[in-house]
């Protein structure tokens, strides 16, 4: 499959949960997120530690306890307005055997698992070509926020 790696380039709260920009320096694009998902997503680029572990944070804790990490994750289908996702995780055991699991996940755990764990995150290239060029809606928020700040 063809994939065109990407970053979260802004992680913006909304009226109804969180917007997060994706993309590379040619174009960017939005998923919107569950509001907690996107402020875990948010903390985690900030480097903001929480009080008590979150979910994403149990979640790293179990992988690193059973010698796994997220090796990538992959935003790998759009239908309609629903994303699709792929978290590629990766575990050795005792004896140095390596083990590649392939889950089916939310894009939105995917990102803050990704964040969290600083893998690598990939659309596929069908995602890339279908979404809408949001790149000149960032930057006149960055605009917008220089002017007020």
């Amino acid at each position: 499959m063809d994939v065109i790696p990407v970053g979260i380039k802004a992680v913006v709260p909304t009226a109804t949960g969180t917007a997060v920009f994706l993309g590379d320096e040619e174009k960017v694009f939005v998923i919107h997120v569950d509001p907690l998902v996107g402020s875990a997503i948010g903390n985690q680029l900030a480097g903001t530690k929480t009080e008590r572990p979150l979910t994403h944070d149990l979640m790293g804790m179990f992988l690193a306890a059973l010698g796994g990490k997220v090796e990538r994750v992959l935003i790998n289908d759009l239908k309609g307005a629903t994303y699709y996702g792929r978290m590629i995780v990766t575990a050795e055991n005792e004896l140095q055997q390596r083990k590649v699991i392939e889950l089916d996940a939310r894009p939105s755990d995917c990102l803050a698992m990704a964040t969290q764990q600083k893998a690598p995150i990939f659309v596929s290239r069908q995602v890339w070509d279908e979404v809408e060029d949001m790149s000149e809606v960032l930057r006149k928020m960055g605009e917008e926020g220089k002017d007020e700040g």
